[in-house]
């Protein structure tokens, strides 16, 4: 299984937390934004179930930018073999 060794960066860090705290931010952005933040600093890589959760988000419009923008932070750092 081939390892990626991509980590979130300290502004998309910022980012996923200032969402966390975000009392109006969507249930979906939270949970990207936990697993983002899950990732700083960490060599862990995103699951699978993640992994389709912000493919679909992604793949959607209906989704803010910022929560598009934690959804790509998610999925860059995912498994290269997925």
């Amino acid at each position: 299984m081939a390892k990626n060794s991509k980590q979130t960066s300290p502004k998309m860090a910022a980012k996923a937390a200032k969402t966390l705290q975000n009392p109006s931010a969507s249930a979906t952005a939270k949970s990207l934004a936990a697993s983002v933040l899950s990732q700083s600093g960490t060599g862990k890589q995103t699951g699978a179930k993640m992994e389709d959760k912000a493919a679909r988000v992604l793949a959607s419009n209906k989704y803010s930018a910022e929560t598009r923008q934690l959804a790509g932070s998610v999925v860059s750092q995912s498994n290269k073999d997925r």
